[in-house]
């Protein structure tokens, strides 16, 4: 959420930050909002009016009192009884004020980082950097989908058992996703600092609100109902919703709270899966693996002092970098633009990673900084060395979707008779087996290396 007090401020210049942004409508009613705030600013000049007032003739009554004009006294009493209703009004009314300013404000994007970028979609993404050298194939290139079927990989079997955009893994393949989760949570935890963490898959509105999928995209959630008690004649229904990334409790660990300084920078990773009803992607990536409504992701959040946000920014854009160099996967890194950026987020870096079979790069993690966004709206905070509460800032990253580097394994390190060669960094968590394929399990290779073939 952003601070009011920028509007209040300048106005003019929030609502052209607010329009770099990719929106085909105006993010904010100006003229509505502008009433809204002329009458709170009314109210609020009455109220300390009122309670000058109040307070003047509270003091005069003891002094008629004193002076035995007990006429007199009651007259000021029944007009301070007045006023104190006048004052009630106005309470409630700035109440209803507040309440829907705040409801504009929960509608607002972030602001852009003044090093963003301005475009109205990815066409004005920067590139930023590439790491590694695209393979060449000397044999037709398939893709992960008919790599991935005699592994254990089916999509029929999702469709028939959930229906369309989920998956089935078996076998081969079921291992090979789990060494990648596996792998990318050691390197983040032992490497880089994170405490691992295990989190509810369904969480509330509040916590939703908090992070700023609610109450914007609703529609991209996946809702449930958390019943009573068996029995029970009218259970008292809670909306839970599916987590759509496990950045929503992560980050919402320091809702309400108010943090010693010396506790920052908070770091946690969590494996979880993903839930995500891909509202308006209808017809997008249908094949395959690449835009499903249930998927793995390890997520990385950080919760930091205000002054190094933009330091953990690349810091954490480096750890999920380092992911993808030790499993050898070319990739390149992406400052996207003002009108491509989440609805949270000052500042995005997207790593992409090369395709063979789309013959492009594609993203497979998302690095934001949401600067104080998400603090304002959670009220998490910190004890600042001049002894006041100052909003955090809040961090989250892929580090990585594990369904995307699984896709970029199989295509990456596949062989001419649809084999896949394991990457070296994978291969403590498959028990040595270097090659996925073939038609004997377990079998060892000439060059030392296990294989593991197709599912029973």
């Amino acid at each position: 959420m952003l601070d009011i007090l920028l509007l209040r401020k300048d106005l003019p210049a929030a609502i052209a930050r607010l329009e770099t942004r990719k929106n085909p409508q105006p993010f904010l009613d100006v003229a509505a909002f502008q009433a809204l705030e002329a009458e709170r600013k009314a109210i609020q000049t009455r109220t300390e009016e009122l309670q000058a007032q109040r307070n003047q003739r509270s003091r005069e009554i003891g002094a008629l009192m004193g002076q035995g004009e007990r006429a007199a006294a009651e007259a000021a009493r029944a007009e301070v009884n007045a006023l104190k209703g006048e004052l009630d009004a106005s309470a409630t009314r700035l109440e209803q004020l507040q309440a829907e300013l705040a409801a504009m404000l929960a509608a607002l994007p972030n602001l852009p980082h003044e090093s963003v970028p301005l475009g109205a979609d990815e066409s004005a993404n920067v590139e930023v950097r590439r790491w590694g050298q695209p393979r060449a194939f000397d044999f037709a290139v398939r893709d992960h989908v008919d790599l991935g079927a005699p592994l254990g990989l089916d999509f029929e079997l999702g469709a028939r058992l959930a229906g369309a955009r989920f998956t089935v893994m078996r076998g081969p393949i079921a291992r090979l996703h789990r060494a990648l989760a596996a792998f990318m949570l050691d390197v983040q935890t032992l490497e880089h600092g994170y405490t691992e963490c295990y989190v509810p898959y369904a969480v509330n509105g509040e916590s939703l609100r908090g992070t700023g999928q609610l109450p914007k995209f609703e529609g991209d959630l996946f809702a449930a109902k958390k019943g009573g008690q068996e029995g029970e004649p009218e259970p008292d229904h809670t909306q839970l919703y599916l987590i759509p990334t496990s950045e929503v409790p992560l980050t919402n660990f320091v809702r309400g709270e108010v943090l010693a300084e010396g506790q920052l920078p908070l770091r946690f990773t969590a494996h979880t899966p993903c839930f995500r009803s891909e509202a308006g992607s209808h017809g997008r990536d249908t094949r395959g693996m690449i835009r499903q409504h249930q998927f793995d992701k390890v997520e990385m959040v950080q919760i930091v002092h205000p002054e190094r946000s933009y330091e953990a920014l690349e810091e954490m854009t480096g750890h999920a970098e380092a992911i993808l160099q030790r499993l050898g996967l070319p990739y390149r890194v992406m400052l996207l633009s003002s009108g491509d950026m989440g609805f949270g987020a000052a500042k995005t870096y997207d790593l992409e990673v090369w395709l063979p079979a789309q013959g492009t790069f594609r993203e497979i993690s998302s690095v934001s900084n949401c600067e104080a966004f998400q603090a304002r709206r959670m009220q998490a905070r910190f004890k600042n060395a001049q002894g006041r509460n100052e909003l955090v800032h809040t961090l989250n990253g892929s580090g990585l979707a594990v369904g995307r580097t699984l896709v970029a394994v199989l295509e990456n390190y596949q062989n001419a008779d649809g084999s896949i060669t394991v990457p070296e960094a994978l291969r403590p968590y498959l028990g040595g087996v270097g090659v996925l394929g073939g038609d004997v399990r377990g079998d060892v290779r000439g060059d030392g290396a296990k294989s593991m073939g197709r599912p029973a």
